[in-house]
């Protein structure tokens, strides 16, 4: 009950992290706003969402997360609220920046639950099951509240989506505990003094930059498309009818759901490999967006499905940066271990909206949206995947030297392989 709970909490931050994106070309007509613009209303909300995950994983680490998920679906909710009432550009930034405010107090606070209720063998799969179903959140935002914008109305879309924040923190209120009876962990007042140092100890372990950086390959191209500009390039850039575009952001989220149980048993199984496939999901991402960016628009409608199938790799794929923090590091300090992690991926995505919607404005001109800037603002993306692929390289090797001094040697792929087939081999 207890996980079930907080899965519906990360699952309704979801869908208010969602929201903008499919109501982006309702935000143009209703703010008059051109692509820069209607970028930073998503820049501003990944901003506060990234810069307050150190702070946020500082204080899990001191409070616990039943309080820190009630906090975040309330704050989340009142933005929503703000954003269905709102007509003007000042109080739209408010509220998207109070949906990157709730947030960023969700999902690793949720992650900390699960450690807290299941054993450590169960947690990666736990993790990833919780952030796919989560992704539901999505499939809300794509059919109920577009069919809500297009019918009521702007208002009732976003006042329905507060409803639900605020149905969220009850509910936490009433089930969710810190840890089972007997075992939570104690709740202190924070210390300050203490936090700059457990900070610095997160960051010198070498798995959480691991971390950091495969999340950060993996998990920032499928965001911004999920977010803002994947609906806009599927319309305009590729010609679809805009309920197209919003079936392939359900595909995009039951491939996710499909791809998460995988994933998550093969970390469980593999742990020494898991970096094998970071790099297997940023490799396949890259190659996918080069065919499409490639072929002149409209490219195939088998293609475009193919996107959005191998995007939806990278939300499980950047899940397990989040358990290299579980695992490098001790249990005191686990929440700023994660939130350090969870920078990666949503500082990536803030770089890459705002680049596209400038690009975009460069490009197209006054026009806005074309198929040919569509094109050119998208490969932007290729700059952060090799900044990404050199910090997993140089992470992976660091972190490995690590656990050879601790006694743990990593044998290479081609030697755990031949062991593989030898301890197959018949007796003769």
């Amino acid at each position: 009950m207890v996980w079930s709970v907080g899965v519906f909490a990360y699952l309704v931050a979801v869908l208010q992290r969602s929201s903008f994106g499919v109501a982006g070309l309702d935000a143009t007509a209703r703010f008059h706003a051109a692509p820069a613009v209607l970028s930073t209303f998503v820049v501003l909300q990944l901003l506060v969402y990234a810069g307050l995950q150190v702070p946020v994983g500082l204080l899990l680490d001191r409070f616990g997360a039943r309080g820190l998920i009630v906090v975040g679906a309330l704050t989340m909710a009142t933005g929503q609220l703000v954003l269905a009432l709102a007509t003007s550009l000042p109080a739209a930034f408010l509220a998207r920046a109070m949906v990157g405010a709730g947030d960023a107090l969700t999902f690793i606070s949720v992650l900390r639950m699960l450690s807290a209720w299941f054993p450590p063998r169960r947690v990666p799969v736990m993790t990833q099951l919780t952030a796919l179903l989560g992704q539901f959140g999505q499939v809300l935002s794509a059919i109920p509240l577009v069919a809500l914008l297009h019918g009521p109305g702007w208002t009732a879309g976003f006042g329905s989506a507060a409803g639900l924040g605020a149905l969220a923190a009850v509910l936490v209120l009433v089930v969710v505990k810190n840890g089972p009876a007997g075992l939570a962990a104690p709740v202190v007042a924070p210390e300050v003094t203490r936090m700059w140092p457990s900070l610095r100890a997160a960051w010198l372990t070498p798995g959480t930059r691991l971390g950091f950086w495969s999340h950060m390959g993996t998990q920032f191209s499928g965001t911004v498309f999920a977010l803002l500009w994947g609906v806009p390039f599927l319309v305009v850039g590729q010609g679809l009818a805009p309920s197209e575009a919003s079936l392939l952001l359900t595909v995009f989220v039951v491939a996710g759901i499909g791809a998460g149980p995988v994933v998550g048993e093969f970390t469980a199984r593999h742990p020494l490999r898991r970096s094998w496939l970071v790099l297997t999901v940023i490799g396949i991402t890259a190659t996918v967006w080069t065919a499409v960016l490639v072929l002149p628009p409209p490219a195939p409608r088998w293609l475009l499905v193919l996107l959005v199938v191998v995007l939806a790799l990278g939300g499980p794929g950047s899940i397990i940066g989040f358990d290299y923090a579980r695992t490098f590091n001790p249990g005191c300090r686990q929440g700023t271990a994660v939130g350090i992690v969870n920078v990666g991926g949503f500082s990536a995505s803030v770089v890459v909206v705002l680049a596209i919607g400038v690009l975009l404005g460069l490009v197209a001109g006054p026009a806005g949206y074309t198929p040919a800037a569509f094109r050119v603002a998208w490969s932007v993306q290729y700059l952060v995947w090799a900044i990404a692929l050199v910090g997993v390289l140089r992470a992976r090797r660091h972190t490995r030297r690590q656990m050879a001094r601790d006694g743990v040697v990593v044998p290479s792929l081609r030697v755990a392989l031949g062991r593989r087939r030898s301890d197959r081999a018949p007796v003769r």
